[in-house]
């Protein structure tokens, strides 16, 4: 058996062909421009290259878009300021502060200070507790989201599947497992959480119908962790040595994905797999943001 890949592009960019049409829509039949400020801080280049591609695909969208770029000596009361301007500023519906942040500012401070209406990120604790008891007015982390998206767009059945989360993190991990679980449209699946310390860790990841991998390990999921035919979604992106390539390295999931491509029935790639899904929930979170400021939601 060879796994059917996911092809997170494409799908992506159904997305956000609807996006661009909603988009049109608002500004021809309200006057609305969904407005979106990413904040980087520092100089991490993988972060600057994620703000560069949320800053041209809000273009591509016709979305109004600011990028504010700060010096990673920038204080915590520095950002917090620019984030209160940016919760009053009225053509600005959607927030991000990019992660990881430069030490001396806490991320829980600067996730908390976003107005919750305009937090397209998730992070907020408000958000956080809504996705929590799946109340629907609240925003979902766009990586989770885009998961569930991905799975129902390629028609996998989640109601009443066995879905194994590897991963426990506030960003990924927790709110899938809280989303799919959860009575509503693709979800109603019985899931269970492991991570590194999980005991039988091989044989739970075996029984899943669907499993999910966000343990931030490259190629962390082995052939044998895999039952054959299963549905495997690799959140992972990390970058190993390659010498064969002009940069020295590649990116890589976190899954064993040469060895586990022979067992799964459909497994998503990386890259092009659940990372294009990411940036587009990132625009939808942003224009129904926008809706809801407007009462259109």
């Amino acid at each position: 058996m060879t796994a059917k890949l996911i092809d997170g592009k494409q799908i992506a960019e159904q997305i956000n062909v609807e996006n661009a049409v909603e988009v049109a829509r608002l500004k021809q039949q309200h006057g609305l421009t969904p407005g979106l400020a990413v904040v980087l801080v520092g100089d991490n280049p993988a972060s600057a290259a994620y703000v560069s591609s949320k800053d041209k695909m809000c273009a591509r969208l016709g979305m109004h878009s600011e990028k504010i770029t700060l010096p990673a000596i920038t204080t915590q009361t520095e950002l917090l300021a620019i984030i209160a301007r940016l919760n009053q500023q009225d053509n600005i519906h959607g927030i991000l502060v990019q992660s990881p942040t430069p030490k001396q500012i806490s991320e829980e401070a600067i996730f908390a200070a976003i107005d919750p209406g305009k937090d397209v990120d998730g992070f907020h604790p408000l958000n956080i507790g809504k996705v929590a008891i799946g109340d629907p007015s609240g925003f979902v982390p766009c990586t989770p989201a885009g998961v569930q998206e991905l799975l129902g767009r390629c028609g996998v059945v989640v109601e009443g599947a066995h879905v194994v989360v590897l991963g426990r993190s506030r960003i990924v991990g927790r709110p899938v497992s809280l989303i799919l679980s959860q009575k509503a449209r693709n979800a109603n699946a019985t899931v269970t959480v492991v991570h590194s310390k999980s005991k039988n860790l091989a044989e739970i990841c075996r029984s899943a119908d669907i499993l999910i991998a966000a343990i931030g390990v490259a190629r962390f999921v082995k052939s044998e962790m895999v039952r054959d035919g299963a549905v495997v979604i690799d959140v992972g992106i990390n970058r190993v040595e390659d010498k064969t390539t002009e940069k020295g390295c590649r990116l890589v999931g976190d899954v064993d994905f040469d060895a586990v491509k022979q067992k799964a029935g459909l497994l998503t790639p990386v890259p092009g797999g659940v990372g294009p899904m990411t940036i587009a929930m990132l625009m939808s979170n942003t224009i129904r943001a926008a809706k809801m400021r407007h009462g259109l939601a």
